[in-house]
């Protein structure tokens, strides 16, 4: 008998094989479909304001005016201003951390939902599992003495973009996340003597660099995770929280007001960021912080 013909294994009939390329075609489609969700879910979400963003890891990462070149920006005596910006928090810090947003004379920071010390906090505000809580305080000088305001404590969605601010007007300042607020008569002259206080006096968007522990409180402050955009100081009160629909839309105005103004609208990957009020205020990016990807580009 003879030996089978090298090509007989190998064979395949156009039909058999017309139905094999159908077979891996539909494999292919299926497998895309399935990584859409995970490629969606990756990629960073367009900014309320239009263009690009401040990216933040959470780990090391942070911008940064050193307090030896540009010192305080808020001048002496200040007792009308607003500091804001747009974040979008993307992971909880650890339990011992209060995550850094955005600190000198004004600080703003987050803490998880089950961080120590907060137990009465979470029994008289609105929240659900996986908030995050925000606290935003000024340092200011009452009697010839630098202390810190009061706060409000506001609970933060997971990966959302809220508008978040802190204004004084004379003997009221208010808390603004979106369009709820919350206010309080106390002193507001803004200090100009940070001397007394743990963390670095340098003007800072998303932590230090490093943990920084406190000697009065068993925390550190750290680094903050997700984005920001739209950072503006100002010497005057921008909104009236007395009407409904004030959050802002758009890219934030410069005006004679403003202090410093930061769109982050570089290129991606930019380390350096511009101040658009025209002071010089320019942001150096440390550690990998840089600008990142918007999914679209939304313009108002």
């Amino acid at each position: 008998m003879q030996d089978p013909l090298p090509f007989a294994f190998s064979y395949q009939s156009p039909i058999g094989k017309e139905f094999s390329m159908r077979h891996q075609h539909l494999f292919i489609c299926l497998f895309l479909l399935a990584l859409m969700p995970l490629s969606a879910k990756a990629l960073p979400p367009p900014s309320p304001a239009g263009g690009n963003y401040l990216a933040l890891d959470g780990i090391d990462d942070y911008a940064v005016l050193d307090f030896e070149t540009f010192g305080l920006l808020l001048p002496e005596g200040t007792d009308e201003y607003t500091v804001e910006a747009w974040i979008y928090p993307t992971t909880p810090p650890a339990d011992d951390i209060h995550a850094m947003i955005l600190s000198q004379q004004v600080r703003m920071d987050v803490v998880n939902d089950d961080h120590v010390g907060w137990e009465r906090i979470r029994n008289t505000i609105d929240w659900q599992k996986g908030d995050l809580f925000l606290r935003i305080q000024a340092h200011v000088t009452r009697s010839g003495k630098v202390s810190e305001t009061g706060y409000s404590p506001k609970a933060l969605p997971l990966n959302q973009w809220h508008h978040i601010a802190f204004q004084a007007n004379g003997h009221q300042t208010t808390t603004i996340v979106n369009n709820w607020t919350a206010s309080s008569r106390r002193t507001t002259t803004i200090a100009h003597d940070l001397l007394r206080f743990e963390r670095p006096k340098d003007f800072v968007l998303g932590g230090f660099g490093k943990k920084i522990g406190s000697k009065l409180h068993n925390h550190f402050w750290g680094a903050f995770a997700g984005y920001i955009d739209e950072v503006r100081i100002s010497t005057t009160v921008r909104y009236n929280v007395d009407k409904d629909g004030f959050t802002p839309h758009g890219k934030f105005k410069n005006d004679a007001k403003t202090v410093a103004l930061w769109h982050f609208d570089e290129p991606v990957g930019t380390r350096k960021f511009s101040d658009a009020s025209g002071n010089a205020y320019h942001l150096e990016g440390k550690n990998g912080a840089k600008i990142g990807i918007p999914l679209t580009v939304k313009t108002q």
